[in-house]
């Protein structure tokens, strides 16, 4: 989908072909030349109601999971992944109804990119607070499963309902602290190409405060995944290694459940990790240019990496539901039954196959011995 460029004297000027932008909520609408609507913007309409549902019924599956796994270990990581898919709801519907109504109104001209009014301030931050929320989050998860898996006695003594809900809250506020910065004039919001989105001033007059908001940001999201990465591998290796050694176990039932949240916690990771690595790394790239004023030519291209990237980010509030209804045990076992029961009609084909050839060659050994005979 290619991206037309905004001239300075109309709004949402968009060349020949459609424009797609997703801030938070996948939002996409196609415009013509004067400015005005080609057409609704059904794709933004399927997309946002895909995200709903989506998360919709993943909060469902945890709920009823946790109304009766309240007492058991699996508890807070239920709890956790409640409060991420709520996040995940909230960030998906909030900006992208705000981006929706700006596409509506024809966007904002380049030349106003600067002048962000209290909708790009609201918005801006509420793309900060619901991007640093679930990379929190599932750092947070992924410590907690590590901690479960390497040292149970520790983690039963440390961990509680009430502690969770204690950091939980501590998440939300640390990722609220951040998108405030600006009021403390550490960085600034300001309007993106197209005009239609709100995020860190990270294209033109971009000062220190500006760069250092984009390195806490992009920072602490990219140190989220970072530990998500090292608790996850920490975690598989040592459930593998358990594995290996297949010693007996009285906590079979909880092992299975840590097998389960784990492979949840690597999806999450690796939805993650696609999702926002690019505009972690883009929003990095493109300040710290914009501050030795080497872009130059190059504005075009760091837009379009700019976009590229939130458009990859708003997809991790799709995916991140799915990753709760495919990779729960019920859905493994019967991928596991339905590939076993395939995988033994086809080797009881090949015996019989195998037992078929090998008495039709005994057959006509022996007719042909009978037929020599004098």
């Amino acid at each position: 989908m290619e991206l037309g460029s905004h001239d300075s004297n109309s709004t949402a000027v968009v060349s020949n072909s459609t424009l797609s932008n997703f801030s938070q909520g996948q939002v996409t609408l196609a415009t013509s030349d004067n400015g005005s609507l080609d057409s609704e913007p059904i794709s933004a309409v399927l997309s946002m109601t895909l995200g709903i549902l989506s998360n919709t019924a993943a909060l469902v599956i945890l709920v009823t999971s946790y109304a009766h796994l309240r007492r058991r270990s699996k508890a807070t990581f239920l709890l956790f992944a409640s409060s991420l898919v709520v996040t995940d709801f909230l960030g998906h519907v909030i900006p992208g109804a705000i981006v929706l109504k700006l596409y509506l109104s024809g966007g904002v001209p380049s030349s106003q990119y600067a002048r962000a009014d209290a909708l790009c301030q609201f918005l801006g931050g509420s793309m900060v607070f619901f991007g640093l929320c679930p990379l929190f989050l599932g750092c947070a998860m992924a410590a907690e499963r590590c901690l479960g898996v390497t040292k149970p006695l520790l983690h039963t003594s440390l961990v509680s309902t009430t502690r969770t809900k204690v950091s939980l809250s501590f998440i939300w506020l640390a990722a609220l602290c951040v998108a405030l910065l600006p009021c403390f004039q550490l960085g600034s919001y300001s309007y993106q190409y197209p005009g239609t989105w709100c995020f860190i001033q990270v294209m033109e007059d971009t000062g220190s405060a500006d760069v250092a908001f984009v390195l806490v940001f992009s920072g602490l999201g990219l140190v989220s995944l970072a530990v998500a990465l090292l608790c996850n591998t920490v975690s598989g290796l040592t459930l593998l290694m358990g594995r290996m050694r297949r010693r007996p176990c009285r906590r079979q039932s909880a092992k299975s459940h840590d097998i389960e949240m784990v492979v949840q916690l690597v999806g999450i990771m690796i939805t993650s990790c696609i999702c926002w690595s690019p505009l972690l790394i883009f929003g990095l790239m493109s300040v710290i240019h914009s501050y030795k004023g080497s872009v130059g030519d190059n504005l075009a291209t760091y837009r379009t990496l700019m976009v590229t990237g939130v458009r990859l980010a708003s997809w991790n509030q799709i995916l991140d539901p799915w990753v709760y209804i495919l990779l729960r045990r019920a859905v493994l076992r019967k991928i596991y039954l339905i590939t076993k029961r395939q995988a033994d009609l086809t080797g009881n084909s090949i015996r019989l196959w195998e037992q078929s050839s090998v008495r039709t060659s005994v057959n006509m050994v022996w007719t042909q011995g009978v037929a020599k005979e004098p």
